[in-house]
This record gives structure tokens, sequence and C-alpha cells, in this order.
């Protein structure tokens, strides 16, 4: 066995961050805009979560996105920080429902109102291939399905502009599953 020391940390400061820079652009393949769920464990949350812990536990992860799992792992959906804010909450408040029996479930975006691309039509498309089809439907986010598989394979970066996008080409930072999926609208 070998022997290791403990050392004193009360002089560190910051904390070592990825800067690995990237040879990206927009004609870059896609798959490297994408979190690869066969590389990244994703950021799940139960169902039957509170919201207001969900809301807690994805501002302490500086989470935007979670998958919505089930008791047996099963994907139900996906949830944002809008839809646990407390202006989410309160208006199920309005509706006599009490504030601690608000979960997660009743809160989320179910499955079916989910879209997302097939992991071999990935494979092959370069980044502005896939920016440009998020924008003309009006999507921020991408879910990858391996259909094969039959899974959830990864998601996107966000794209809210393309000068915004742009600017997460530049370094290649720790994915979180947080920033995911694409969605319909829901009427």
């Amino acid at each position: 066995m070998k022997n290791l020391e403990l050392n004193e940390i009360s002089n560190i400061t910051y904390l070592s961050r990825p800067t690995e820079k990237l040879d990206m652009s927009m004609t870059s393949p896609a798959t490297l805009f994408f979190t690869d769920f066969d590389q990244t464990e994703p950021f799940i949350v139960d169902a039957s979560t509170s919201a207001d812990l969900a809301r807690l536990l994805m501002l302490k992860a500086h989470a935007k996105l979670n998958l919505v799992v089930d008791s047996d792992d099963k994907v139900l959906g996906v949830v944002s920080l809008g839809e646990v804010s407390d202006q989410s909450i309160t208006a199920k408040l309005s509706k006599n429902i009490k504030r601690d029996t608000i979960t997660v479930a009743d809160l989320m975006v179910p499955k079916s109102n989910i879209q997302g691309l097939d992991y071999t039509q990935v494979e092959h498309a370069d980044i502005e291939t896939v920016i440009e089809h998020l924008k003309t439907n009006g999507q921020q986010y991408c879910l990858v399905v391996d259909k094969g598989s039959n899974k959830i394979r990864g998601c996107s970066r966000q794209v809210t502009s393309h000068e915004n996008w742009a600017s997460t080409l530049m370094y290649k930072t720790s994915p979180v599953f947080i920033k995911c999926f694409l969605t319909k609208s829901v009427k």
C-alpha cells in the first residue's frame, strides 16, 4: 500500500476547469455539438421530487434542464428551471393545490411533446445544418435519440443566436445534460 499525504488547502482559491481549445466551425461534424450520453452521465430528476427541491438542486448544479424519470428510470419527459420557477408553482397554487404537493411530474414537459434527431442523422450532418434546423423550427435545444437501441443518446448545446452560439465553439467545457432538449410547443 502506498503512503499518501493530505495537504492543507486553506490558501487554494480557484477551481481547475477544462480549457481545451477546439478547432470547430460551422462546417465541423455535428457530433461535436452534442453531449453524448455514452460518454457523459446525464442529469436526471425523479418525477416524484417536489418542484421546490428540484429547483434548488438545479440551481445548485447550474442546470437549466433535467431529464425526468420514474422509479424504474424510464424517461417521462424534461423539466427546465422555468417550469419549476416560483411563478410556475404559484400558478399551480391558484388552482387550489398545496405548494408542498407540487412535484416535477406536475410541471414537466412530457416526452410526447419532445422531438429529437436520430443519431445516424447527426453523424452525417455539420453544425450549421443542426443550428439552421433548430432556428427554422424555433427551438433552442435538440434531443438526440438512438433508434436502434431505443435510447436517448444525447443533446445539443443551447442555440439562442448565432453570436451567442459562436462563443461556445471556442472552448470545450464539461457538457451538462441540462442544456439539452428540443420541445414542441404545447397548445
